[in-house]
């Protein structure tokens, strides 16, 4: 665990504040929801909350049934890391952050759909070289909570119609097992 330097007092009706800088850089937003961890040294530990974390081994399962099917790699992302991947080496992927493009993608509620070569491409995770085929956001109860794609894998090539109907089938249905 790291320092930051930063003290906050409780308010009379036991809150602290979550300093800006930290929010921004550990992406934590309005109505984000936190879980709370103690530890027997007195420590108290927020960490952001992930829905789709606790089907991660399903959510793995259902990308490599989404791989197999349809012969890309594919991905399963929370709000904020990769939590499952299919197709290429997990270490490549696995728990990395995902990129500011995705993020504003899955708060549009877009699918990204790549049908040319001259179709816009975004990088869904920082710093890998891949770019998403076709993406749909993962929608539980009426919010975004993360999202499930194919990606690029060794040779460029586009998302065909198959594809692109498996990856939104797969959102709507971890979105329906995730409202379960």
């Amino acid at each position: 665990m790291k320092a930051t330097g930063i003290v906050r007092r409780i308010d009379d009706l036991g809150r602290v504040v979550i300093p800006k800088e930290i929010r921004r850089t550990m992406r934590i937003r309005e109505g984000d929801p936190l879980e709370i961890y103690t530890s027997n040294d007195g420590e108290v530990i927020f960490k952001k909350y992930s829905p789709i974390g606790e089907i991660s081994s399903f959510a793995s399962q259902y990308a490599d049934v989404l791989h197999k099917t349809g012969g890309l790699p594919a991905v399963v992302c929370d709000r904020d890391h990769v939590i499952a991947v299919s197709g290429v080496p997990k270490k490549e992927l696995l728990e990395r952050r995902v990129s500011h493009s995705l993020e504003d993608a899955m708060e549009s509620r877009k699918n990204i759909i790549v049908k040319d070569n001259q179709s816009p491409r975004i990088n869904p995770v920082e710093g890998v070289d891949r770019h998403a085929l076709v993406c749909a956001p993962i929608i539980a109860s009426g919010d975004v909570c993360g999202s499930i794609m194919y990606v690029s894998g060794d040779e460029d090539t586009v998302a065909n119609e198959v594809q692109v109907k498996l990856v939104q089938a797969a959102a709507s249905f971890i979105g329906k097992q995730m409202e379960e």
